[in-house]
């Protein structure tokens, strides 16, 4: 199913005649153990350990240059020659250059070299598709997802075992975010060659009965993006609004339907930026070795929701409020198993917050910041006027602060835990206000939740028939209760300005960390190009 989706996407003219090239070459090579191609293969291989062995304990059979290798042989070509509708690096697999090299091999010398070439293309192409081509914590310290990554050992097996075509589609992230990407990637840059989606729209702000060039230039620019019907309307009508209300809404924007300030800035950004997003989206999509078909909590940062999946489809979603756009607050980005939420939790102040902004105002006033307790190592509450402050820094300074249970606790009432070394958790909030912006970029790290009972009976439904009653019976003893989870629950904090929904249209959502366009240069450092995107 995935192979047959994928062919579709591939629209590299010249692979038939590839493959029609490359078909008679193998009966060429009688020998395909030869002494000469065995010597050349193994001084090749030498400084590659995990190559060298594989020959060596195969009898240095050929995977890709022998007498019955053709179909092996052009599963590989044909996928690599892919490699730019993937985001990938041409180069570093490069079909053409391996085509030329089995076209000029001429010798069994020739036939090894080009045979650890092809190996190393293979093993190249098989690691970034299924990993990455970039290490991302490397790109972004903030990136702490781990990656998965396949036993070249592995990889060689299968493809020395199976049908090449299937365990090169086996390589293909799983799900179909990935392909919708592809495809995405592909009618962008088709729509970016015919000239883009037109003239930027200049005006402040645009509304229902607005008339002029400015209108026009919107209703162009929707009717090339899909969201409008070809039209010849001059006016801001009906039929325009409901467009524009449908881009907000594909935008994360408050969708009401006029065209703010904030609404035509979406609109303007041209196509070679949303492709750059896009380009983006697949390289995190390859870092997702994780199983979405279960159910698990799903939270895009730069969307300020979590949602929660079951069957592929969203069965609970709320708004939040994320980490500032500030170093050392920005929320990471990884996945962990949630295992327990604490009712009435108390706050231990980290100790980043702790040392940087409450030390100091305690230096000045041992009464500041009254509603949180000072705490020694052993866990005691510590009477102020016992201690001072004055005479420590933020390196010895042997205290914690706590904030006791309370309506105003800056954990509010409820916090969903799945321990981690980041400290990170989803949590109630006292400041509500905060959930009506359209960017939630306020916290300190944490994930702050905008209907976090709800959550709690949406986590509590699987294992009682009474979720609001046992959350509330917890609520209402005012003490701090940990209430673990009958089954633990997958939690995804992830990044992805560009993201298709159940339907695979893609959504778009601001680089509000510049997460994104630090990536997008990072591939284009490593080889990734394409010809639609100018900068």
């Amino acid at each position: 199913m995935r192979l047959r989706l994928l062919s579709t996407l591939i629209r590299r003219p010249g692979i038939l005649a590839l493959l029609l090239t490359l078909s008679p070459l193998a009966p060429a090579f009688a020998e395909p153990q030869s002494t000469a191609f065995v010597q050349s293969l193994a001084s090749a291989a030498a400084e590659d350990a995990v190559i060298a062995e594989w020959y060596r304990t195969t009898g240095y059979e050929p995977l890709w240059t022998g007498a019955d290798d053709a179909d092996r042989r052009n599963a590989l070509l044909t996928a690599i020659a892919g490699a730019a509708d993937h985001g990938l690096p041409v180069q570093r697999y490069d079909a053409g250059a391996l085509t030329a090299a089995l076209l000029a091999a001429s010798s069994e010398g020739d036939r090894g070299r080009v045979e650890l070439a092809m190996t190393r293309a293979y093993l190249a192409w098989a690691h970034d598709l299924t990993s990455g081509a970039l290490v991302p914590s490397d790109v972004d310290d903030g990136i702490k997802r781990e990656i998965a990554v396949i036993d070249p050992k592995t990889l060689l097996s299968r493809i020395s075992a199976g049908k090449p075509a299937a365990v090169l589609d086996w390589l293909l992230p799983d799900g179909p975010a990935y392909l919708h990407l592809m495809k995405a990637k592909l009618d962008l840059e088709t729509r970016i060659a015919a000239g883009g989606w037109g003239s930027a729209v200049d005006a402040g702000s645009l509304g229902l009965g607005d008339t002029g060039p400015a209108v026009v230039a919107l209703r162009d620019r929707l009717t090339l993006m899909g969201y409008l019907a070809p039209t010849s309307t001059g006016s801001y009508d009906l039929q325009v609004q409901r467009a524009v209300m449908d881009f907000q809404v594909n935008h994360g924007l408050l969708a009401d339907g006029s065209a703010n300030a904030a609404t035509l800035d979406e609109v303007n950004v041209p196509a070679d930026a949303r492709l750059k997003s896009v380009i983006v989206a697949m390289e995190r999509e390859r870092w997702m070795d994780v199983d979405r078909s279960v159910r698990h909590i799903w939270v895009n940062l730069p969307d300020f929701h979590a949602r929660i999946y079951e069957g592929g489809l969203a069965v609970f979603e709320t708004r939040v409020v994320i980490g500032k756009n500030v170093h050392d607050q920005r929320s990471p980005e990884f996945s962990d198993l949630m295992e327990h939420m604490v009712i009435n939790p108390s706050w231990g102040v980290p100790r980043s917050i702790t040392v940087k902004e409450y030390l100091p105002l305690l230096q000045q006033n041992p009464g500041a910041v009254g509603h949180l307790q000072v705490v020694d190592g052993r866990g005691r509450v510590v009477a102020r006027g016992a201690v001072d402050f004055s005479a420590y820094t933020a390196s010895n300074f042997p205290f914690d602060l706590r904030q006791p249970p309370s309506d105003g606790n800056a954990l509010g009432l409820v916090k969903f835990m799945f321990p981690n070394p980041y400290n990170i958790y989803l949590h109630d909030t006292p400041s509500k206000s905060l959930f009506a912006n359209e960017v939630r970029a306020y916290s300190h790290g944490c994930i702050r939740v905008a209907r976090p009972f709800d959550l709690a009976y949406a986590l509590l439904a699987l294992q009682t028939e009474a979720p609001e009653a046992l959350f509330q019976s917890e609520l209402d003893t005012g003490n701090e209760t940990v209430v673990k989870l009958d089954k633990e629950l997958p939690v995804h904090l992830v990044y992805f300005t560009a993201y298709p929904d159940a339907k695979g249209r893609i959504g778009y959502r601001r680089d509000i960390y510049g997460r994104d366009a630090a990536l997008y240069e990072a591939l284009e450092a490593a080889g990734v190009a394409s010809d639609a995107v100018q900068g």
